[in-house]
């Protein structure tokens, strides 16, 4: 008896077994509906979450592959995870910020994507941001988007905008049947981010600084739609070093430009932003990416987030 030819032979059919459940795990197995009707839709992370949520109202279901509290440039997803993505109805990410997703999404085979990226315009930005010239400053920060492009288009209410109606365009193709509401709740929120626009513009116009000093750059465009210079310890990416070299020159324009503070986040690690404003002896406060939802977020909501950030960007530029 040839026990090893035993073996090899259970061992390739069970190898076999195993590939035909790897595929099938990999391909949708439904027709992007919940049990009662409603569309599915995977969303990335919370900005993507929340324009979901917003326009497919009662329609959908939303899952977030990013759970709260989860820096979202590490995500990491489990089979499980990537299995229900390819049983989604619609998919709604921002393509070159989260790696996994973007294989994740270019293998599930699900006809109805909404990409962020490609929805509005993408810069490249360094960690120095002048939103009087539209320039940017050293780009050796370490590049997340395509290119080398920010992809914090959510934290500038206009290109945010943009994304949700390409978001409820894509909700409509794929569930034609409510494409009316869908529209109509698209035209609400896109009215809501204009009025958030306005009031940014208003309560930004009488300042004595216009820069300000944050963790890692990613209020660029938000800067640049204010006449902000964001001046960032890190490039894009939150968990870099900054350079001595870096330091140094935070050390001269905080002197120079009147900063008064240095803002942190509520899921990076704050230790250097708050070892650099010991240095200075200057305060510091949040300013939050807005990348999830947490229990220690100041607002419950896209919307109570930024006007907690207006109110934090006010106060540190001393505003009228």
């Amino acid at each position: 008896m040839n026990i090893r030819r035993h073996l090899t032979t259970a061992a390739v059919a069970g190898a076999a077994v195993l590939g035909l459940v790897a595929l099938s795990a990999c391909a949708p197995t439904s027709n992007g509906r919940t049990e009662d009707g409603k569309l599915r839709v995977t969303a990335s992370f919370y900005p993507m979450e929340f324009l979901a949520e917003q326009i497919g109202g009662k329609h959908v279901e939303v899952t977030d592959l990013t759970k709260p509290g989860v820096e979202p440039h590490d995500l990491e997803l489990t089979p499980k995870q990537t299995a229900q993505l390819g049983e989604s109805g619609a998919v709604v990410y921002l393509k070159g910020l989260q790696p996994a997703v973007d294989n994740a999404v270019a293998q599930s085979g699900v006809k109805h994507v909404a990409d962020a990226a490609a929805l509005t315009t993408l810069e490249k930005h360094g960690t120095e941001v002048d939103g009087h010239h539209h320039t940017t400053g050293d780009n050796h920060s370490h590049s997340e988007s395509e290119g080398g492009k920010d992809p914090h288009v959510w934290l500038d209410p206009v290109r945010y905008a943009e994304v949700a109606r390409g978001v409820g365009k894509t909700l409509a193709q794929a569930d034609p049947g409510h494409r009316a509401e869908y529209r109509k709740n698209t035209d609400t929120l896109v009215k809501k981010l204009n009025g958030l626009d306005k009031e940014f513009r208003d309560g930004l116009r009488k300042r004595s600084s216009d820069t300000f000093l944050t963790t890692h750059a990613a209020f660029g465009y938000l800067a640049e739609r204010y006449g902000l210079t964001e001046e960032a310890i890190s490039g894009l990416d939150p968990e870099a070093e900054p350079s001595a070299h870096r330091i140094k020159d935070l050390h001269d324009l905080a002197a120079g430009h009147h900063v008064s503070t240095v803002f942190f986040e509520t899921i990076a690690n704050p230790a250097t932003a708050r070892t650099l404003a010991g240095d200075l002896h200057l305060k510091t406060d949040v300013l939050d990416p807005l990348e999830g939802i947490t229990g220690t977020s100041r607002g419950k909501d896209y919307f109570g987030v930024q006007r907690a950030n207006l109110a934090a960007l006010q106060k540190a530029l001393g505003t009228e």
